[in-house]
């Protein structure tokens, strides 16, 4: 058996929601490599067109296409031009950080069109053909705060928990149409979006005492797992929540060393 081909997506037709940067783009550019004609799917339409044409002079199949998740409009337009796609990978996502009892309402719904209701329509109107086809991927990208709580991200949290349930859900629903669908939780990933957070030594310093791999971690250690849940050595995994966070959520390191 030739194991790379647990790896290749040739043949198949791949839609990135949230890939204009970070961890979308990384996955966006692993799936393009690895065979798939990839659309890359975002707001920031400049960007994504540089994208696609980087990854076409390397020979890949990729495009970009306008896509703002947290309007109802543009999203189902969106998966209108996407057409028929076999694996759908759900990254876009937002995040306000303070306490709890300061959101607003209009925070608060921002953050759950984008992060739940936006990529639930997507997921819908992608899954429909999914399921007429007998076959499909979906991989949403959760958080940390899909599996446990950390301060100041309350709705941010729930919202990711409800990705990681949402996940389990279909994977029991749409099993019988051989679509396999999965969460990947990442875990302190280093990205525009909280590079300004991790500049802070303390929070550099609690890191290395807190986490087995005392390190940050970058968007091409999400993409790795998303190629194989999108290929199909993950032929038998569905409805699981996969951390990939350096082993935060498991362990915990402290400073005792056994004398010899």
């Amino acid at each position: 058996m030739d194991v790379m081909e647990w790896f290749r997506l040739e043949g198949k037709r791949a839609l990135v929601a949230g890939a204009s940067r970070g961890i979308g783009l990384a996955i966006a550019e692993a799936l393009a490599r690895a065979g798939a004609e990839t659309v890359l799917a975002s707001r920031n339409l400049a960007a994504l067109e540089e994208a696609a044409a980087r990854l076409r002079g390397e020979g890949c199949r990729a495009e970009a296409l306008e896509l703002d998740v947290a309007s109802r409009e543009s999203r189902l337009r969106a998966a209108e031009a996407a057409g028929a796609v076999d694996i759908l990978m759900n990254v876009a996502g937002i995040n306000i950080r303070k306490p709890m009892t300061d959101y607003t309402a209009e925070e608060y719904a921002r953050i759950v069109e984008t992060n739940l209701t936006g990529l639930f329509d997507l997921t819908q109107a992608a899954g429909r053909g999914m399921i007429a086809r007998g076959r499909g991927k979906v991989v949403f990208i959760g958080s940390l705060t899909s599996v446990l709580g950390l301060p100041y991200a309350s709705v941010y949290g729930a919202t990711k928990a409800a990705l990681a349930g949402l996940a389990r859900m279909l994977a029991a629903e749409w099993g019988r149409h051989n679509i396999q669908v999965n969460c990947i939780a990442p875990g302190f990933i280093l990205t525009d979006l909280n590079r300004e957070m991790w500049q802070a030594p303390e929070m550099r310093e609690w890191l290395k005492g807190t986490q087995p791999l005392a390190r940050l971690g970058a968007p091409e250690d999400i993409a790795s797992l998303a190629v194989f849940l999108a290929g199909s050595g993950s032929d038998y995994i569905t409805g699981q929540v996969i951390a990939v966070d350096g082993g935060f959520s498991t362990t915990s390191v402290w400073p005792f060393e056994p004398r010899a």
